[in-house]
């Protein structure tokens, strides 16, 4: 690198990490006058300060590299050598020490001052500055305590400390994994906010839940810090709240631009939000022009991202027009199916401007989005999906219309821009009507995994979404009586509050007049009865309940509580009486189901005394499913023990009908009255299997059952995110002889799963690989759930939440 640095150049990179060292090193290699700024004393500030030793990940592995410097899987250290060696060979020419404090001028007369008061003239400037400099901060009580720290420079500074990381993107497993080896003696916890870790890569999640199985860290999902004290962290977990022991927490929560300076420039942002990012063209020029804008604060974090774009852009400033991204190809081949022929960029821009979610979604941004996404074409009257179908993915209408089939020849109209099957995505729930294309139609299907990654990146997105899935759960409820115009003030500003199992959203007694929605989970309700908690009714995702209060004006008459970690919409209740004045038959609608609650209400309290054991059952068997988690199961096993002769021929059918192995073990689990709940798949609502598996390979059918394709690779993560221990690691054993053989000669084990000692007889030596196994419901096999169809004396069932209580009950009164 020259010593003598120029202060008139053609362009000025500001930032020296991979997007900014990428943009010089081409410059280098074009003979373009150029600057590289780096406020410290050596480049890429942001891969120097990972934590020492760390490996870096070269993803995604389907896109190819575009620079003049290398760069491939590897240690920190070794890629910030090559790096400097790169830097040289390209004649990369650097101002280190040179924070930038200030940019004014014009393309092609832009003044750039430092802290130092150096002052370098360019045509043209680069912003590759990163947001790291900028870290999200911990809200809770307690946030400004000295033992909270937002990065690990080097593992080995903690030795025999009580450590909690909080934030499971790369960085926070990354930190984890870091201060969890062995040899420190840490006890490390990691806190997970949701249940699934959209936005870390893959092999990150995989190292991680491998540590948590070897004991090297505790993994804690669906859990967040509440109040931090000296030596304490008290958590907010799906069962309440939770004190442990934390010396050390490491806060990893992500980042956002340094709104303030670059707004000083005159960009402009995609919207008001705190994680917006700034307005760019698909070269990369904002909205001044003359100033581009690349890398993580361009809304690309990874680094082959911000190297290709470093490349990018300085052959766009040279004039190469022709130039197309390096990830061209792979969307090309998402649109090419589409009637209209439009190019890439076209599409893009087409898809970006008529669909709500991505209305602050930045061009760039959008090109990582749709690779993650699939577009098909659906002619006029083509079925989507059918109501009562599985599914979790998201669709967004770019073009034509959709129809719901709300009732017999009665349909709803989804407009172009608008989304559908978002309910499924939040809820977990089965499709809830058959929705069709209303014409010829272009949709977008989002998967489960991008949308979520969408609405955690995108605060306009997730606002959209949210407030879509309220209306129309709110149509649903009100069967079409309601329009869209009448929850506008509804909706426009809700409450969406988070319940760990078994706690209370209304108690008996209190005051209040709010409407709540049942986001996802579901919960029971109960009245107290002679000083006992007697269970009323289950509401699943989708219900509503508080209605009585808002009609009556009296304190609520019955406590609603959790039954599984749920959400809930908390809806003003002014605003709900005001929506109920303008649509009468609505209002009678809603006082008519009040009236048959209130009634119901009424008989059991008149008639407690005739049949209290009756409701103590029900009420009890509400309080299992609370504690056994089955409210989260859309198909648990039962099976009956007033029936029940002990034959396992549930167990034996199961093996034989999925190569040897059984899935489901009768005698385990846990029993309630006559009903026993044996240790096999519930196929949950939102499947906590499917949330780290590397290969892809666990899906939901079309009967809603969640079964594994082949190509598990035994990593075991599925096993260890199940929290009911219904999945477990093995072997298939050799082919057994025929059933029929068996009979005749009594040749091999006989039906069900083989011994151990025959199958290692038979295996000899030989160890073959273990994969995930778990029941499938019988899927593709005839007549379904063999277990159900081999019980002789019909003790085996498969029921939902719902119908478990119906069971009890109606046992329970015929008895």
């Amino acid at each position: 690198m020259s010593e003598s640095l120029p202060n008139v150049v053609r362009v000025a990179i500001i930032g020296s990490g991979p997007a900014g060292l990428s943009a010089a090193s081409r410059a280098g290699q074009l003979g373009l006058s150029h600057i590289l700024l780096e406020k410290t004393d050596h480049l890429s500030d942001t891969i120097y300060k990972y934590q020492k030793g760390k490996r870096v990940l070269a993803t995604p592995e389907r896109l190819d590299l575009r620079s003049d410097c290398r760069f491939a899987e590897g240690a920190r250290e070794y890629i910030l050598g090559n790096w400097d060696e790169d830097a040289a060979n390209n004649k990369v020419q650097v101002a280190y020490h040179a924070e930038v404090a200030e940019v004014t001028g014009q393309k092609g007369a832009f003044a750039i001052k430092t802290a130092k008061g150096d002052v370098f003239h360019a045509e043209n400037i680069i912003l590759a500055i990163g947001t790291q400099g900028n870290p999200n901060r911990m809200r809770c009580p307690g946030n400004d305590l000295p033992h909270i720290i937002y990065t690990v420079d080097d593992p080995e500074d903690f030795k025999d400390k009580h450590i909690t990381v909080v934030g499971s993107g790369d960085a926070g497993i990354e930190n984890a994994l870091g201060v969890a080896e062995e040899a420190l003696e840490n006890t490390v916890t990691i806190l997970n906010r949701s249940k699934d870790f959209a936005r870390a890569k893959a092999k990150n999640v995989s190292d991680m839940m491998e540590a948590g199985e070897n004991g090297f860290m505790s993994i804690r999902t669906e859990t967040q810090p509440k109040l931090v004290e000296p030596g304490w962290l008290t958590l907010e977990t799906p069962t309440g709240d939770e004190k442990i022991e934390c010396d050390v927490i490491v806060a990893r929560l992500g980042s956002v631009a340094p709104r303030a300076f670059v707004e000083s420039m005159g960009i402009e942002f995609t919207g008001p939000d705190r994680e917006a990012f700034p307005k760019l063209s698909p070269t990369f020029e904002s909205t001044v022009p003359g100033i581009f804008v690349i890398g993580a604060l361009a809304g690309y974090p990874l680094i082959k991202h911000c190297m290709n774009q470093g490349y990018d852009v300085v052959e766009f400033i040279n004039g190469n027009t022709d130039l197309t991204p390096a990830d061209e190809k792979d969307l090309a081949a998402i649109f090419e199916k589409l009637p209209q022929k439009k190019s890439v960029s076209e599409w893009l821009d087409y898809i970006r401007t008529r669909v709500r979610i991505f209305a602050d979604v930045s061009p760039l941004q959008m090109r990582e989005f749709m690779l993650d996404s699939k577009v098909g074409y659906y002619p006029k009257g083509e079925v989507v999906f059918y109501a009562d179908e599985p599914g979790s993915s998201l669709f967004a209408i770019a073009d034509g219309h959709a129809v719901v089939e709300i009732g017999p020849d009665m349909t709803v109209p989804i407009e172009q821009g608008s989304i559908f099957g978002e309910v499924g995505l939040i809820s977990g729930r089965k499709r809830g009507a058959t929705i069709r294309a209303g014409e010829d139609s272009i949709f977008v299907e989002v998967s489960r995994t991008a949308a979520l990654k969408l609405m955690a990146s995108v605060p306009g997105a997730k606002r959209v979404i949210n407030r879509i899935s309220l209306e129309r759960q709110l149509l649903q409820i009100f069967k079409g009586g309601l329009t869209v115009e009448d929850l506008e003030p509804i909706v426009e500003d809700p409450a969406i509050e988070r319940f760990p199992a078994g706690k209370v959203v209304l108690a008996e007694g209190d005051e209040g007049d709010d409407v709540y929605v049942v986001r996802s989970g579901s919960m029971v309700v109960e009245k107290d009865i002679g000083g006992k908690a007697i269970f009323l009714r289950y509401l699943p995702a989708g219900s509503y309940f508080g209605e009585m209060a808002v009609l009556s004006g009296a304190p609520r008459n019955a406590t609603v509580k959790a039954a599984v970690a749920s959400e809930v919409i908390r809806l003003k209740g002014q605003q709900f009486k005001e929506m109920l004045a303008k649509r009468p038959k609505v209002r009678e609608a809603t006082e008519a189901a009040v009236a048959e609650r209130a009634a119901m209400n009424a008989f059991i309290e008149s008639r407690k005394a005739s049949y209290s054991s009756a409701v103590d059952l029900y009420s009890d068997t509400a309080g299992f499913i609370m504690k056994e988690g089955l409210g989260e199961a859309t198909d648990a096993l039962l099976i009956d023990e007033n029936l029940c002769v002990g034959c396992d021929n549930c167990e034996k059918a199961c093996a034989d009908s999925h190569e040897g192995l059984s899935r489901l073990d009768r005698e385990a689990g846990k029993t309630f009255a006559h009903l026993h709940v044996p240790t096999s798949c519930r196929h949950c609502e939102h499947p906590h299997c499917m949330a780290d598996c590397p290969p892809n390979v666990i899906h939901r059918g079309p009967d809603g059952e969640v079964f594994m394709e082949p190509g598990c690779i035994g990593c075991g993560n599925c096993m260890r995110n199940c929290p009911y221990g219904v999945i477990r690691m093995e072997a298939a054993p050799p082919e057994k002889p025929s059933l029929l053989r068996w009979l005749l000669t009594g040749f091999g084990p006989g039906p069900g799963e083989p011994s151990p000692k025959w199958t290692k007889k038979k295996l000899g030596e030989e160890k073959p690989k273990k994969i995930a196994v778990k029941c499938d419901m019988c899927k593709g096999i005839a007549g379904g759930p063999a277990c159900v169809r081999a019980c002789p004396t019909g003790a085996a069932i498969r029921v939902s939440p719902e119908e478990f209580l119906s069971i009890a009950r109606l046992e329970e009164d015929a008895g």
